[in-house]
């Protein structure tokens, strides 16, 4: 009698990875990125620049701590997941379940048991392409199915994870403190720490749709302008790109991740898509102006074009690993960009510093 539980990761280049389902018993569609952390299993899951993607962590035991709340949305965001081996019997006193339930409760399939190494040779060699996630039908069947689906970046994802309204984040916070300045998030998919940290700076935070205009953001009466991470391909959002270009040099403003890649286009620029993209906590990053290397958390498939970058932008920042850019600074306006994660913690802090950066834009106008 056939297992049950046999199933397939099939790449649209015919490559076939077989495992075991668990998670959701659905099918999932979608671009497989590997992402090359140790931990982080659950903010990975959460993290809105994973829509539309099947991610395979490349550490091979996942779940081994549970699930307990260290989340960065309100659900989980991956279209799928891909492990070498998931545990069944975690051990941390803050869990509540297991990845198995937690996959199941948000209706999102698992693969285990898949030689996660040789999916991730696989993956730099070729290059990201779109997956799928078949169980109960034939490779042959699940490749022709995907081949029916859209190309990952022919879409819009921003507009599937964004803010739909405007919301301020936990106003009680800063109840009773008079002066906080106000800095409005411009949510393309943004990581709740982004928020935590800007309301640590002392901050009062709206978060407001990437679909609002400049004029009605300006309305919300900021005092700085953050524009966060999100997913997809730059070039789809010329709607927002619109919207920067009215806030820039109104307000100072900080671009991070999809927000960096939008100032980018914003001032002329290109963007381009990367082989297989940054994604892990282990990337080295250069300070130009320091000359510090941080070690720093990424997750974008998309990267600046140097070549066409406006005299106005310099470049703040570069990937040691392949010389990508990493940071921008307008060379006379209150802007700055970086390409990977401020809010995320491999150094374990390194980073934060940026956020203060911010502020002190903030409080010089």
């Amino acid at each position: 009698m056939a297992d049950a539980r046999k199933a397939h990761l099939v790449l649209a280049d015919g490559a076939v990875f077989e495992g075991v389902a668990f998670g959701a018993p659905a099918p999932a569609y979608g671009e497989v990125v590997f992402n090359t952390s140790m931990t982080g299993y659950q903010e990975m899951l959460t993290d809105p620049s994973y829509a539309g993607q099947i991610l395979v962590p490349t550490y091979p035991l996942q779940g081994n701590y549970g699930l307990g709340g260290d989340v960065e949305s309100g659900r989980i965001q991956v279209r799928g997941f891909v492990v070498g081996e998931e545990c069944a019997a975690p051990n941390h006193g803050r869990s509540t379940q297991t990845l198995d339930l937690y996959l199941a409760s948000g209706g999102v399939p698992g693969l285990t048991e898949v030689d996660t190494r040789a999916l991730t040779r696989h993956l730099r060699s070729t290059g990201v392409m779109m997956g799928a996630i078949a169980s109960n039908v034939a490779p042959q069947e699940a490749l022709a199915r995907l081949r029916a689906q859209p190309d990952y970046g022919g879409l819009d994802f921003v507009a599937e994870v964004a803010t739909k309204r405007v919301y301020e984040w936990e106003p009680n916070a800063l109840r009773g403190r008079d002066g906080a300045p106000h800095v409005v998030v411009v949510d393309m998919g943004v990581k709740y720490n982004i928020l935590r940290l800007l309301q640590a700076q002392g901050c009062r935070v709206t978060a407001v749709p990437p679909t609002l205009s400049a004029e009605d953001i300006l309305a919300l009466g900021p005092a700085g302008i953050v524009l966060s991470p999100g997913p997809g391909d730059p070039a789809r959002l010329d709607y927002i790109v619109r919207t920067v270009k009215g806030l820039v040099g109104v307000r100072p403003l900080f671009g991070i991740c999809l927000g960096h890649q939008l100032v980018a286009r914003a001032f002329g620029a290109d963007t381009f898509k990367l082989k297989f993209g940054h994604r892990g906590a282990n990337h080295p990053v250069k300070d130009l102006r320091t000359g510090k290397v941080y070690i720093t958390a990424q997750n974008h498939g998309y990267a600046v074009d140097p070549a066409r970058l406006p005299t106005e932008l310099e470049v703040s920042h570069v990937n040691l690993n392949d010389g990508t850019v990493e940071g921008l600074r307008h060379r006379s306006l209150p802007v700055f960009t970086v390409q990977y994660h401020g809010e995320a913690s491999p150094g374990p802090r390194d980073s934060e510093y940026l956020f203060g950066e911010f502020m002190g834009m903030v409080k010089h106008g």
